[in-house]
């Protein structure tokens, strides 16, 4: 027999043997994306239980309570436990995933709350023109003396609907697993994944647009990171 009848055969089998493991598409298409290769500039210094909603970092002896700050350029500067946040309106959607490295996920699910919610616990200022994202955990360098990671985002692109992006506690059904952001995401399908900042811990309100980590340290991508067109599927 020819190779490529080999290959086809063994190819065969692996759906079949997948198609076994799994009861339904849905449950396979979950497994597959929560396999996937992740990258992560933080240290792997700390987890998250959702059960709990409290943080265990691994030079600490105790686990602490995780709470998102929400201040800067506002009135009314709050922090929200995890159970708290959890309870702000829900939405969900589904959204493709684009890699910076050219490599795309489609429909992955997300569940969380839009940003104007966070304007209805918060008052900016006048000048508050912009959002900085803050991500829990250290990196294991410090771009610029940057030494977490960081996204920011004008205040009027986090309010467009038509840019979809979502603060997501749940992916495909389940709280967000460690790898892919727990406790707190920012998802902006539009954008190139290193705006999707993981571990969020403070949204703080800025009168001007911060370079994020991933800029500083890789001067090439820039603050607005659009995807290619010839990427996405559906035009807004």
């Amino acid at each position: 027999m020819q190779e490529g009848g080999i290959a086809r055969r063994m190819f065969l089998k692996l759906i079949a043997t997948t198609a076994v493991c799994f009861s339904s598409i849905e449950q396979a298409w979950s497994y597959f994306v929560s396999s996937l290769g992740v990258r992560t500039v933080e240290k792997d210094s700390f987890r998250f239980d959702p059960d709990s909603g409290t943080i265990k970092y691994s030079d600490r002896a105790k686990k602490e309570p995780y709470k998102l700050i929400i201040d800067g350029l506002v009135d009314n500067p709050i922090s929200l436990s995890y159970q708290q946040v959890r309870q702000i309106s829900v939405t969900e959607q589904l959204s493709d995933f684009h890699c910076v490295e050219g490599w795309s996920v489609k429909d992955i699910k997300w569940r969380g709350f839009r940003f104007h919610e966070v304007l209805k616990m918060v008052t900016p200022h006048s000048n508050a023109r912009f959002v900085t994202f803050h991500s829990l955990g250290e990196t294991r360098s410090k771009p610029y003396g940057q030494g977490h990671y960081i996204e920011s985002f004008p205040l009027e692109s986090l309010l467009d609907p038509k840019n979809q992006i979502i603060l997501a506690v749940d992916m495909n059904g389940k709280a967000l697993p460690h790898d892919h952001g727990a406790p707190l995401r920012v998802i902006s399908p539009f954008d190139l994944a290193y705006k999707s900042i993981k571990y969020v811990y403070r949204i703080e309100f800025d009168s001007k647009q911060r370079e994020g980590w991933w800029t500083l340290a890789n001067p090439i991508y820039t603050v607005h990171a659009p995807v290619p067109s010839e990427r996405l599927r559906t035009k807004r």
